[in-house]
């Protein structure tokens, strides 16, 4: 898990340390390359050799691995979404696929369990994207969908200059709303038999889904502001998610 995670985290560094566009994409060339040359056995990264055993070990599909990087590539092809399919892509390159690696690494006996996996992913990403949209607008980066904006009078420029009214808190609640779909359809997906297993990822959605709460309590307010749960309360969901519903 920690390996997966740390492979997601190189490909975002890859994209975001790089100052020239050509380097980044030199970079997760590289990555491709060692990637297969994992699979092979033949790895040559840390991350990778720590991941290289539970490639076999878990049977972790190469298709799926191959999604972060496209995703960090969309990174470098887009810093605008024309539509919410092109930003759902994008969600699960670079965060329900990882998700569906993590599913197969804690264990499943039901196939509706990996869909569970992906859709928690796509709910997962929005949420950073949505706590993250000043942080990343400041950078010269949008992801919402530009349509959206379009539906509530909106600009990129008023976006990226950070204006916040009436229609940008309809726009950000938009937003929560979807990303709340995906985790109430994922709890729907996930059978029974396998809840136990996806504890780990349970307890990621719960996490997401208070923090969405407490955006909603700011009026979706966040473009001047960054909202973040600490480290106290997320062991307090982690707990209230594990021990008592076992109690």
């Amino acid at each position: 898990m920690i390996a997966l995670h740390a492979f997601r985290h190189e490909l975002i560094d890859a994209v975001d340390a790089a100052v020239d566009a050509g380097v980044a994409r030199a970079k997760l060339l590289w990555w491709r390359e060692e990637l297969d040359a994992t699979l092979a056995g033949h790895p040559h990264h840390p991350v990778m050799h720590a991941l290289s055993t539970a490639l076999t070990r878990f049977s972790l599909p190469r298709e799926h691995l191959l999604e972060p990087v496209d995703g960090a590539q969309m990174d470098l092809d887009y810093n605008r979404y024309p539509d919410f399919a092109t930003l759902e892509v994008y969600c699960h390159r670079t965060a329900g696929a990882i998700a569906l690696l993590c599913a197969r690494v804690l264990g499943y006996t039901q196939p509706p369990t990996l869909e569970f996996a992906r859709t928690l992913g796509i709910g997962l990403q929005l949420t950073d994207l949505i706590a993250d949209v000043g942080k990343h607008a400041r950078h010269n980066r949008i992801y919402l969908p530009l349509d959206e904006l379009e539906r509530f009078g909106l600009t990129t420029d008023d976006i990226v200059a950070l204006r916040e009214d009436e229609r940008s808190e309809r726009l950000i609640g938009l937003q929560i709303e979807r990303a709340l779909s995906y985790f109430k359809r994922a709890t729907e997906l996930l059978p029974q038999e396998d809840r136990k297993r996806q504890r780990a990822q349970l307890i990621l959605g719960a996490i997401d889904r208070t923090l969405l709460n407490e955006i909603t309590s700011l009026h979706n307010r966040i473009l001047n502001q960054r909202v973040a749960l600490t480290p106290l309360r997320k062991l307090w969901i982690a707990w209230r998610q594990t021990w008592l519903r076992e109690t």
